[in-house]
């Protein structure tokens, strides 16, 4: 008799991410300032859910995948929800090297840059555009780098021929990194036409006129 395709793990596995995205919607009505723009509170979200994300998920996978432990082996709500993961990458069960080593780099830099941004959105800080722009290389650098490896050597780690496996597990995080590209372009071209970066670029060339023309500190007459 043949597995079930959708079992209770895979339900409260799937429902705490719906649930995390809204905890960052949730988030970005109550920390964001009231006439934040759309953009602003779309990226307030993107960034909160992909914090949490880092933080409870992927950091879950570092407890269970480090010192000797491995998901496969491992007790507990989280190792059963990662086990369920591992059912369509067969990698993130057996504490994978190169996996755990990005995740590495997600928990304890992704993370902790998401919530840095986070706090400049708050404060209106314009300097977030650059963190923005860097947190968005890095993850398309770590999407590519988990599944690249696999597509160059025949996905034999990867569950391709399950609907749930494949479309929902593989696709949903890979279109994760597809977001995050969008983000990246989307950040380079509508906010640097922003009226308040605008006016920070012209506060910036103003300032290097007045440097020029009558020198540090100087005022004209």
């Amino acid at each position: 008799m043949s597995e079930p395709l959708f079992t209770a793990v895979s339900f409260y596995s799937l429902a705490g991410v719906v649930g995390i995205l809204g905890t960052a919607y949730a988030a970005s009505n109550s920390l964001l300032r009231k006439n934040a723009s759309f953009g602003e509170r779309a990226t307030f979200v993107w960034l909160a859910f992909d914090a949490l994300i880092h933080f409870i998920f992927e950091g879950s996978f570092l407890y269970y995948s480090t010192f000797g432990r491995t998901v496969n082996s491992g007790v507990g709500v989280f190792a059963t929800m990662w086990r369920e993961y591992a059912r369509a990458d067969f990698r993130w069960g057996t504490a994978d090297e190169t996996v755990v080593s990005l995740e590495l780099l997600t928990v304890f830099g992704a993370g902790p840059l998401c919530c840095y941004i986070l706090y400049q959105l708050m404060n209106n800080d314009l300097r977030r555009h650059y963190w923005i722009v860097v947190l968005c290389t890095a993850e398309i650098y770590g999407g590519w780098m988990t599944f690249c490896p696999e597509w160059l050597t025949g996905s034999k780690n990867l569950r391709t021929d399950n609907f749930l496996y494949f479309w929902v597990y593989l696709m949903v995080r890979l279109a994760s990194v597809d977001f995050d590209s969008v983000t990246y372009i989307w950040v380079l071209g509508a906010y640097t036409v922003d009226e308040s970066t605008l006016g920070l670029y012209s506060s910036v060339a103003n300032d290097r006129f007045l440097q020029c023309h009558y020198g540090s500190g100087a005022e004209p007459s």
